[in-house]
């Protein structure tokens, strides 16, 4: 049973050889009506035998497996390509083709991924593709499948390479180490850097010196003068150690899709990043999910490994089908955070109707808080808006998306009114948006 399986059950006939079968298949209904071209056409059915027997022989008698491993990260990340290497060295003494097939994981939905390479003689190539998946949990990969065949390829083997591997998908660290760069500037926009001007004074005390020209008169140290003689101030730093806490709405208008990602995955995402810049910049960071109940929830820390506490509390998040509790959020809060924070809520809103319902908790968290709320822009309804309408119901459709557009930039002023920050971004510019938007208040001490 081996024996077969070896010799007989890893054989495959590539299109070449159907190809030259036909070709002899015709040339001999040829010769029936041509009785000269027989013997010719017996010749070539059994040169094309030969050269069958002479393939096969190379292939399965005198031929190795090639050797197979891939070379991939322990872990990837959520809506990024990462990078997968496969390694694969011909062990023959000739020149071969390989059609190499990487089983993928059952969430890429790829059946028809295939690499074809030519190996010269004890060749070894590393062979690199991208994988793009849109959605965390445990990815499982499998076999390596190889078909070689060689210069006359009228026969194909294949080799299963033993390669199952198991892969976590956690949020995207990568774009966190993108935007690490972040912390070291001001603020950053898609088109350059500028500087905010500060609206207060900085009140964290770093050091006494003596007065030169140009220093601030009113941080002079009247005690530090008298006992030295000369005229001394006082000098202050960026505070720091301010609290900052993400908070992630889980309901069911969460799961609205964009770009393969759900609005969930990229809150996710944008939250890794955000609380990877304020470590940056020393301060305390926190994490808190919620939906129609409590999810999960991480006290404010700027310890080093506080990063990789967020990132494995982010990594099993899922999205509830049901109306979130602000309520409950509120009562949380005032429970759980005892101290003035930032507090930067992801959520969306898709009607004015629906913020109205939960307005009086965000304003009652406002009133202890500073609340900057980040929602989405349907990047569906601005591109129907923007229709260039020909008929009775292009018009009806154009109408209702314009509808829906005004009144997300009426939830903005609504909140302006009543002293709410908000962030009203598409999808794929929330991450940028949000890190400007923290790094504008630090800049300007509003925290």
């Amino acid at each position: 049973m081996t024996y077969l399986k070896k010799y007989i059950g890893a054989l495959y006939l590539p299109l070449r050889f159907y190809l030259a079968m036909g070709l002899c298949i015709v040339l001999f209904i040829l010769s029936f009506f041509f009785p000269g071209i027989f013997l010719m056409v017996s010749i070539l059915l059994v040169i094309f035998m030969a050269m069958f027997f002479i393939d096969y022989v190379f292939l399965f008698v005198l031929g190795k497996a090639p050797a197979a491993k891939r070379i991939m990260a322990d872990r990837m990340s959520n809506g990024d390509d990462n990078k997968v290497e496969i390694q694969v060295k011909n062990n023959m003494l000739f020149t071969v083709d390989m059609e190499i097939i990487d089983e993928l994981p059952v969430q890429f939905q790829k059946r028809d991924w295939q690499l074809t390479h030519r190996f010269g003689a004890r060749e070894q190539k590393n062979i690199g593709y991208k994988l793009r998946p849109v959605k965390r949990g445990e990815y499982e990969f499998g076999r390596i499948i190889i078909y070689v065949k060689s210069v006359l390829g009228l026969v194909k083997r294949r080799h299963n390479i033993e390669a199952e591997d198991r892969v976590p998908v956690y949020p995207s660290f990568l774009q966190m180490r993108k935007y690490e760069l972040l912390s070291q500037t001001t603020i950053q926009t898609e088109y350059g850097n500028k500087r905010m001007r500060k609206i207060g004074h900085s009140m964290e005390f770093e050091q006494i010196k003596e007065y030169v020209r140009g220093d601030d008169v009113r941080s002079v140290n009247w005690k530090a003068t008298a006992r030295k003689g000369s005229l001394m101030v006082n000098n202050y730093t960026d505070e720091k150690s301010q609290q900052v806490y993400c908070i992630i709405d889980k309901g069911r208008l969460m799961k609205m899709p964009f770009g393969g990602l759900t609005l969930l995955d990229y809150a996710i995402n944008s939250t890794l990043v955000l609380a990877n810049v304020c470590l940056q910049k020393q301060d305390r960071v926190g994490l808190m999910t919620f939906s129609n109940k409590m999810g999960s929830l991480l006290a404010a820390d700027r310890k080093p490994i506080q990063r990789e506490n967020i990132l494995q509390l982010l990594y099993n998040q899922e999205t509830a089908f049901l109306e979130s509790d602000y309520d409950m959020l509120y009562m949380q809060i005032r429970g759980r955070i005892k101290h003035r924070s930032l507090i930067v809520l992801y959520t969306n809103f898709e009607s004015l109707s629906g913020l109205n319902r939960q307005l009086n908790y965000l304003r009652s968290i406002a009133r202890h808080h500073l609340l900057m709320v980040v929602f989405f822009e349907n990047t569906e309804l601005h591109s129907l808006s923007h229709l260039d309408a020909k008929n009775v119901e292009e018009v009806y459709i154009k109408t209702i998306a314009e509808k829906f557009e005004f009144e997300k930039r009426l939830i903005v002023k609504e909140l302006k009114k009543h002293g709410i920050l908000s962030i009203l971004t598409p999808p794929d510019k929330l991450t940028v948006n949000a890190v400007n938007k923290y790094l504008e208040l630090k800049a300007r001490q509003a925290i």
